[in-house]
């Protein structure tokens, strides 16, 4: 692709996603609601879990807890800076910015995939091998798969970031979306983008379809196992702890595929999908989490009603 001024870019404008003008008040209010309250849940969860000596304990809320911090760093990445594209005075995002951001988001959000990857296999030891679950799934193996998954997805995000802002961008500067992401920022390069394109289509195509691929093997062998479970209480528990984690992940890869695994197209409904893994789900995590797990519940109304009432549930 080829531009007539070589000038290179020194900031981005994000045109934001569209709306109607006199409902530019109310997606503010509305952007900020979200955030503050996607901070103050997860927050919540990070505390319950932390204070808690029977979640902490345990891998399954180690992992949540983990899972809480993504989500409030993702919001925070992507969120405020959403915001200012309903303010009058829409400032455009430096060049470093943008990378910094297009980094951090795919940093985060590949390190959410593998998490819920082990999640799913934290279950599956749990319900499917229960007496074998405390010498598999020890506190130095969760460590250790939790620390892989940061230093994957850090990896995963520095090749995007490299891979991306290597290219030239010599204007326009107008990036068609909310944020700086791979597809909207690469139409800007002037140099041609076939690599780029399909390496990011490979690498994301490969976190995304082996660590799905894992976690629907995973739940097969799960729901083999609830359903020889003999009593409906024991069913009821296994599939409390498990509905959780399926709906959150059913939330985060639909809108991903949709996004990253399909034929290049500059749609608005890319927009509108983005906002589920960004804005979203960080927000429904914390209220899935707590409305349907009943021990995450319990730990709430022990910690609210101060620890003298631990033994009443």
């Amino acid at each position: 692709m080829e531009r007539v001024n070589s000038t290179l870019l020194t900031e981005f404008i994000l045109t934001g996603i569209p709306y109607p003008i006199r409902l530019r008040t109310f997606l503010f209010e509305f952007f900020l609601l979200i955030y503050i309250l996607t901070q103050l849940g997860n927050l919540l969860i990070l505390i319950t879990v932390w204070t808690d000596s029977q979640l902490h304990a345990r891998p399954m809320y180690i992992f949540l807890g983990v899972l809480s911090i993504i989500d409030m760093g993702i919001s925070t990445i992507i969120v405020p800076r959403l915001m200012i594209n309903f303010t009058i005075d829409n400032k455009p995002i430096p060049f470093g910015g943008c990378v910094a951001q297009l980094y951090f988001y795919h940093f985060l959000g590949s390190t959410q995939c593998f998490l819920y990857t082990i999640m799913a296999y934290d279950r599956y030891l749990a319900i499917c091998r229960p007496l074998h679950y405390p010498v598999l799934m020890t506190a130095k193996l969760s460590a250790l798969l939790v620390a892989g998954a940061w230093v994957a997805g850090s990896i995963h995000g520095a090749l995007q970031a490299i891979l991306t802002f290597r290219l030239p961008y010599c204007g326009p500067n107008q990036v068609d979306y909310f944020f700086c992401d791979i597809p909207a920022v690469l139409r800007l390069a002037c140099a041609d983008t076939t690599v780029n394109e399909l390496v990011t289509f490979v690498d994301i195509g490969v976190v995304v379809a082996s660590c799905f691929s894992l976690i629907l093997l995973s739940y097969i062998q799960i729901i083999q196992a609830i359903l020889r479970i003999r009593t409906a209480d024991g069913r009821r528990r296994a599939f409390s702890t498990c509905g959780a984690h399926v709906t959150v992940v059913t939330v985060y890869y639909v809108p991903c595929a949709f996004i990253y695994l399909r034929p290049e197209s500059n749609s608005p409904l890319d927009g509108a999908a983005a906002l589920f893994p960004t804005a979203i789900t960080p927000f429904l995590n914390p209220l899935i989490y707590t409305l349907r797990n009943q021990e995450v519940k319990l730990a709430l109304k022990r910690m609210i009603r101060g620890p003298g009432t631990k033994n009443k549930f």
